[in-house]
């Protein structure tokens, strides 16, 4: 890995040694604001005298490189606000300042009421495309949680941020197991995990702390083409935006304390550090405590992130961002369904268990310590092109003891019937180290050929993944009855008795070291055929390479490794019927996923498998009205998998061979909506729909035509309501009120197992809020109604019952 990160460090190098002499050039560097002081937002400025245009971002800020010395004229317009015009003297090698605002057109001061900028209705995202595409520019699905509306809700944990997300379900909780102990969500069918951030690899093997989450942003449907193939799924990925420092002192240290031993304690600092604001530091802390609701369970943790912005001059700045967290817990209850049998309960009632216990114990814990890092160079080539370098590396740990419950029982058909009452408690000690290198290069371009204008970014990326597991066996420590609650056999579980368990066992665990890498190159360009309408094309080419495992018990090499190649396309369309308002899109998009060769039992049968291929179609509107008071998303989708594997026979010289075939497919087809709204003044309205048929499709015979267990419900809705004070004696007062609806989940389809679902439910929650300029008061009630409800993917997980919590911010 050497040579990668030495060839980086000389790029960066070379990129800050690059100071080409501008005599006959300066630049103009201004802010924008509103008559109340709000910044001006994506408002179009042009210098006057050769018609070069740009547009301000979302802190009303606008820069024009490569100016000519001497006096322009920046003209400013915008619908409802007086034109705007003011001269600026350029100097060469010189950077000119300017500041702008504009003022309500006397013609319509009586008719124009001035509203703040929603910020919950913000979706303009880089990251997305890659390229700096507006909403209604871009033809893909994603929606946006942003931090405001994670403190409406009170929010302290990763998995109630996601249930903002329309469409989005948690399958189960993390486990902190290796590799993918984070958690799982359904997501147009397919099961997905967190796994990117700052839209390139960030892993976690246990909970996510969303102490330093500007935004996750949930983009949907297979997105091969620009984020490759190993860390996302066919229902999309979850990308988390990570808070960046601003030029100003600033912060608050905030506590929120609740039922069930919630305790946490968030801090976020930010202060330049340099005169000229060039050196940037953000750091974001905290510490969370948190008990089960269970007779026994915790989680513990402590999470860090140090960020730094430095911009070195007008062309070149870097960022980095450091992620440190380091966690302890319990594992949490999540009852495994019987998958070789008929099962005799058919929902979480007829298991009768009392889901208040935890069948574990507090010294049966592990620890995830885990270690993001991410730096990004951004040098402006020209006014044209950017050339944007990443690189992020992640180490993340699963260490201690793991426990899984489990119901086994198969019975003898005989004496002994099988039933669904005993519980088999497995035990072991991991000792698993993951190791994530990406390093990433884009050059994004923005011109014209003509008259049409071309958004560009090509890209290379260089992906590695490294395992290094040194695990114990994998041993059942007891059965225990799930429903008598006086089995003496209950309470046996500890460290002290596993520790001998594992002493005293005779197989061997697991010793080994895991290693792929993955080489990327891909292309993506939007043409402005007209001012409204644009096309989108996309292809990667991606070369994927698992090597030999290496086994250190034998010291040999247990596999022969493989390597595939896959080529993805992407394609969409983009209308604005209604310039910057209302936008028709569709899009063809495509995902693929890497499968490992698998022993056949003849050798005329034998080769690597293909990748499955995941191709969506997908049509709907996107709506951005009322200066960004309502913004909406409708879509349809249809996802069809192929190269999905299936077992079938063939007889040779009066033999019959079972082997493994790959013409199996899945379809997944639905609809989603995404409404953000701001109707009246401090009056917000989020709501989500999803809809999923998912289905098998020349599958093995137990599944064929069955619904997926990773699909999780067929239906799902969110919403949240809240509405603040504006003026008044009680300005600043607000309420919330909101909830999330799933419809029945079958978590267990075949039919082998027969089919177990959990039951559909409706869950409501509710705050009270008062800020000021200061400081921040809010109560929120989880799960008002207190409902039993339940979670799974072949599992059975009761959810958080009632719970109130009080949190306490102060500014600075």
């Amino acid at each position: 890995m050497g040579k990668y990160f030495t060839s980086f460090f000389l790029l960066l190098f070379s990129f800050s040694v690059i100071t080409k002499a501008q005599t006959s050039t300066g630049t103009i560097k201004g802010k924008i604001t509103t008559s109340d002081g709000e910044p001006a937002a994506f408002v179009t400025v042009q210098i006057k005298q050769n018609s070069r245009g740009t547009v301000t971002d979302e802190k009303g800020e606008f820069t024009f490189r490569r100016v000519s010395t001497g006096p322009h004229t920046l003209e400013v317009s915008l619908v409802g606000y007086e034109p705007l015009s003011k001269t600026v003297t350029v100097g060469g090698n010189q950077t000119s300042d300017v500041s702008l605002q504009l003022q309500v057109s006397k013609t319509q001061l009586t008719e124009v009421t001035i509203i703040g900028k929603n910020k919950l209705a913000n979706k303009e995202s880089e990251q997305v495309a890659k390229l700096p595409l507006k909403y209604l520019e871009n033809p893909q699905v994603y929606n946006v949680i942003g931090k405001d509306l994670l403190k409406q809700q009170v929010i302290t944990g990763f998995d109630d941020a996601l249930k903002n997300a329309p469409g989005v379900s948690k399958l189960w909780s993390s486990t902190g197991r290796p590799t993918d102990g984070a958690g799982y969500y359904s997501m147009r069918g397919f099961a997905v995990q967190p796994s990117m951030i700052n839209g390139v690899a960030g892993i976690s093997n246990g909970n996510i702390d969303p102490a330093d989450v500007d935004r996750i942003e949930v983009i949907k449907g297979p997105s091969g083409t620009l984020f490759g193939s190993s860390l996302i799924s066919f229902g999309g990925l979850i990308n988390i935006v990570t808070k960046k420092p601003y030029d100003v002192f600033g912060g608050e240290i905030s506590y929120t304390g609740g039922g069930f031993g919630l305790n946490r304690i968030t801090a976020d600092f930010n202060t330049p550090l340099t005169k000229d604001k060039s050196v940037l530091l953000r750091t974001n802390a905290a510490y969370h405590s948190e008990n089960s609701f269970q007779d026994a369970g915790f989680r513990r943790s402590f999470f860090l992130s140090p960020n730094l912005t430095y911009k070195v001059n007008d062309r070149l700045t870097f960022n980095v961002n450091t992620e440190f967290f380091n966690g302890e817990s319990t594992n949490t209850l999540m009852v495994f369904l019987n998958r070789y049998r008929k099962l005799i309960a058919t929902n979480p009632a007829e298991l009768g268990m009392d889901f208040n216990r935890s069948f574990t114990s507090n010294d049966i814990t592990y620890k995830n310590p885990t270690v993001n890092l991410f730096g990004q160079a951004t040098y402006k080539i020209s006014d044209k092109w950017t050339s944007q370098t990443n690189v992020s590396r992640s180490s993340r740990k699963s260490n201690g003891y793991f426990s899984y419950v489990m119901f086994l029982d198969q019975g003898d058909n005989t004496v002994h019937k099988p039933n669904d009452s005993l519980l088999s408690r497995f035990v072991y000690h991991q000792n698993s180290t993951t190791t994530t290198t990406d390093v990433q290069q884009n050059f994004i371009g923005d011109f014209k050929l003509g008259s049409l204008r071309n958004r560009v970014v090509m890209g290379l990326d260089f992906l590695s993944v490294n395992t290094y597991n040194d695990n114990s066996p994998y041993l059942l420590f007891d059965l225990v009855s799930a429903v008598n609650k006086q089995d003496p056999r209950y309470s046996m579980l500890n460290r002290q008795a596993v520790d001998a368990k594992l002493a005293a066992a005779t197989s061997p665990g697991s010793h080994n070291d895991l290693t792929n890498y993955t080489y990327s190159a891909y292309i993506s360009d939007v043409l402005n055929i007209t001012k409204n309408l644009a096309a989108m094309a996309s292809v990667r080419i991606d070369h994927f390479v698992n090597k030999p495992t290496k086994d250190y018990t034998t010291s040999e090499k247990y596999d022969d490794g493989f390597s595939q190649t896959a080529v993805s396309p992407k394609f969409g369309l983009s209308y604005e019927i209604v310039p910057e308002k209302v936008s028709l899109f569709a899009n063809y998009m495509n995902g693929f996923s890497n499968l490992a060769p698998i022993v056949q039992p003849l050798p005329e049968l034998s080769g690597n498998l293909k990748p499955q291929q995941a191709n969506q179609i997908e049509g709907g509107v996107k709506l951005d009205l009322l200066k960004n008071r309502l913004t909406m998303t409708a879509s349809y989708y249809n996802i069809l998998v192929t190269n999905m594997t299936r077992s079938a026979s063939i007889v040779k010289d009066g033999i019959t061979y079972n082997y493994t075939i790959q013409d199996g497919k899945q379809r997944s087809k639905g609809a989603e909506f995404d409404l953000v709204a701001n109707p009246l003044p401090g009056l917000n309205i989020v709501a989500g729909y999803g809809y999923n048929d998912s289905k098998m499709i020349d599958a093995d015979e137990d599944v064929e035509g069955r619904r997926p267990v990773s699909a999780g419900p067929k239906h799902l809705a969110n919403w949240w309501l809240s509405y603040t004070a504006t003026k008044g004696a009680v300005h600043g007062l607000g309420f919330g009120f909101g909830g999330n609806y799933a419809s029945e989940n079958m978590i267990t389809n075949s039919a082998v197992t027969g089919i177990f679902t959990l039951p559909s439910y409706t869950v409501l929650n509710a705050s009270i809020f008062y800020q000021v300029k200061a400081y921040r008061l809010a109560l929120k009630l989880d799960n008002l109604t207190n409902k039993e409800y339940f979670g799974g993917w072949t599992t059975v997980e009761k959810q958080l019952p009632r719970r109130l919590s009080a949190n306490v911010t102060f500014n600075f």
